[in-house]
């Protein structure tokens, strides 16, 4: 059975395999906001990217001159999170080390997400604690796909993304997985990128030094929208399959290796280094209107 959050505004489901958001309801406007998972496309609702964000070069990393593995973003999207609280607006998910997690990555780590209704808006907060001595080493990310169109009224090129701070987006290019030395420029007319499918053949645009704090999921049809805000992470992803009807809108900490990597922990861009004992927080999260 899912988890599930509500108040009069949005109701909210989630699962423990993941800590996955798998349902956000506009109670008042009777819209599904998030993608339904059709696994013709991507069977997937909103996985969380941990301990890596991207593909690893090879799939493979070096730390203390020891090979490890990880497949791409990581382990935690496919492991079963624990629940330590829930009240009707809030639910905290819990994921700690295990004897598997320690074979591929050689780190004890404590990721709590924590889920809470506010109003209007679903927040979602990566709590991460370093339970050692020695530093943990991580990257982590966000990938909520959100229906476009919604409700299946209208098309996908009725809607488009606004962007409160930029005028232009600086994309890095991928291939193979990897981050190439080659940048896309894609210009914003009046902050907005209509949505298309063609926009992501290639893969995601792959944003660095984002200027926006907030991007709102607009159409052309009706004033109903949704409003992303995230703070602290220095990369942002939006991604679509192949002519599938969601967008992703991705905050990360984090990213894919580049082409010519040397494919140590150490160096890894993106990588966030918590001493033992220390704590870390970010957020994400979306309201509707």
């Amino acid at each position: 059975m899912p988890i599930t959050l509500s108040n009069k505004y949005l109701n909210a489901e989630f699962k423990l395999k993941g800590a996955e958001l798998i349902r956000l309801k506009d109670i008042k406007n009777n819209r599904e906001l998030l993608w339904n998972a059709d696994s013709q496309y991507w069977g997937k609702h909103s996985p969380i990217l941990f301990p890596i964000v991207g593909a690893l070069k090879d799939d493979t990393y070096y730390y203390n001159d020891i090979v490890y593995k990880l497949p791409r973003h990581g382990f935690a999207r496919d492991m079963n999170f624990t629940l330590l609280q829930q009240t009707e607006t809030e639910v905290l998910l819990s994921l700690s080390a295990t004897e598997e997690t320690l074979e591929h990555y050689p780190f004890l780590f404590q990721l709590n997400v924590r889920y809470q209704l506010l109003e209007h808006t679903l927040i979602c907060s990566y709590e991460i604690e370093n339970p050692s001595q020695t530093p943990l080493l991580f990257s982590i990310g966000a990938h909520p796909a959100f229906a476009v169109p919604v409700n299946g009224q209208g098309t996908y090129e009725d809607y488009y993304l606004s962007f409160d701070e930029d005028k232009q987006l600086n994309c890095l290019n991928i291939k193979d997985n990897l981050i190439t030395d080659e940048l896309t420029i894609i210009a914003l007319e009046l902050g907005k990128l209509p949505l298309k499918h063609e926009l992501f053949y290639n893969d995601a645009l792959v944003l660095k030094d984002l200027k926006s704090k907030k991007i709102r999921l607009n159409n052309t049809k009706n004033e109903h929208g949704l409003c992303f805000s995230f703070e602290g992470f220095p990369y942002f992803g939006i991604w679509s399959a192949h002519d599938a009807n969601f967008v992703c809108l991705e905050p990360w900490c984090g990213i894919a290796d580049g082409k010519q990597h040397n494919q140590q922990l150490t160096d890894k861009e993106g990588i966030i280094s918590l001493d033992g004992g220390g704590k870390w927080k970010r957020s994400w999260s979306v309201g509707c209107y």
